[in-house]
């Protein structure tokens, strides 16, 4: 009996044609020619010719003009196991974005292994500690602690575990999230103008509330919406700065602001807010104290909070910058596999940013529910 490992036995353009839809890590992935060509070591000639001949005999299918995928489930397959640490259950934004990934993945044939950081930092390293007994390919890591950021990144890089930061830059990791200037300066700018436009271009005091733990990066969000409201209202470079820490959640921000309005003399004051949740905290606070008119709030995020918000007649949130929380699974899934399979990536990937206004929320989210003032109540409790 011949040895069927013996590579005399095996037929050359056949092996061939089997590197080829090995290319295909599941019957949903498509690949160009020239991926297929790396993958397998080929030329791009001899692809061709086997990929027109798969097609033909129906295991391979063309997808668009330059795309293909394949029609079988190969037993040599390969699943990865992807670890995604989410950042809580509190946001709506953060919700959205497991909801996105969870999807994607399971989209992808991926193994996704999902643990909660709930907002902490002690959870979040004994979460990274988790993933890694589970053996993991690689991480996806959305916390908000930069002091944790360097002892998690020491963490897999012993296990030798690749890291995708979401939102949040840890050492050694590619980043994916929030282009911070760039968003406040689209808020700030918007922020200016609305204040031209409902205040006289007055206003005595600009608040700014931050969440101090997140650390350099997403702060650049209050840099950005300070010059974008310089810019477009100059006038205003004299008014006094304020900064709160409201800790990038609703209730902390209205407790924050509730004080401030206590003390301060300012008869119209802009407010610039790190998130959402931290925007509509404080926007509460001034309805609190009779201010609702001397207030006009910019938010970041265009969470299902703030939309819901900018719904109401006479809202003071003048805008929320989107980063559209649910295209992100996508968009991980992919860089992680590019990740895993050893192609090259940027160190960093900025999502798409676009400001949301109550005059266009509805043709930007068309989609969203009518949400009523009870539902919206009902939204911000789950951030209290």
């Amino acid at each position: 009996m011949k040895n069927p490992n013996d590579q005399s036995n095996v037929t050359r353009s056949v092996d061939r044609a089997c590197d080829v839809l090995l290319a295909f890590k599941n019957e949903r992935e498509q690949l160009r020619l020239g991926d297929v060509a790396k993958r397998t070591g080929l030329d791009n000639a001899t692809v061709l010719r086997i990929v027109r001949t798969l097609t033909a005999r129906g295991l391979l299918e063309r997808v668009g003009s330059h795309q293909y995928r394949s029609r079988v489930r190969l037993s040599a397959e390969r699943c990865y196991t992807i670890g995604y640490a989410a950042q809580c259950t509190e946001f709506a934004f953060s919700r959205e974005v497991t909801a996105s990934v969870t999807w994607a993945a399971e989209n992808q044939g991926i193994n996704l292994v999902c643990v909660d950081n709930r907002y902490s930092r002690a959870t979040a390293i004994r979460n990274a500690e988790t993933l890694i007994k589970r053996g993991v390919n690689l991480v996806m890591e959305f916390q908000t602690d930069e002091k944790a950021a360097p002892i998690i990144s020491s963490l897999y890089e012993q296990a030798g575990i690749p890291v995708i930061a979401i939102e949040i830059p840890h050492p050694g990791a590619t980043f994916f999230g929030a282009d911070n200037y760039k968003a406040g300066l689209i808020g700030g700018r918007h922020l200016g103008l609305a204040a031209q436009e409902h205040g006289g271009g007055e206003a005595d005091e600009i608040l700014l509330l931050e969440l101090s733990k997140a650390g350099p990066l997403p702060a650049s969000r209050l840099t950005g919406i300070l010059d974008g409201v310089r810019e477009t209202a100059p006038q205003l470079n004299q008014a006094r700065i304020v900064r709160l820490n409201g800790n990038g959640q609703f209730s902390r921000s209205l407790e924050v602001v509730r004080k401030h309005l206590r003390h301060t003399r300012a008869r119209r004051i802009l407010v610039g807010a790190i998130n959402d949740p931290s925007a509509l905290g404080a926007l509460l606070a001034f309805r609190e104290a009779g201010r609702n008119d001397t207030c006009l709030v910019m938010g970041q995020n265009a969470s299902l909070e703030a939309r819901a918000e900018m719904r109401q007649p006479g809202t003071r949130l003048m805008g929320s910058v989107a980063y559209f929380p649910e295209r992100y699974g996508p968009q991980l899934i992919q860089l992680a596999l590019n990740i895993l399979e050893q192609r090259k990536t940027p160190p960093a990937i900025f999502v798409n940013h676009q400001l949301v206004t109550p005059q266009n929320v509805d043709s930007v989210y068309p989609n969203d529910p009518l949400l009523s003032a009870a539902s919206l109540d009902s939204l911000m409790l789950q951030s209290v």
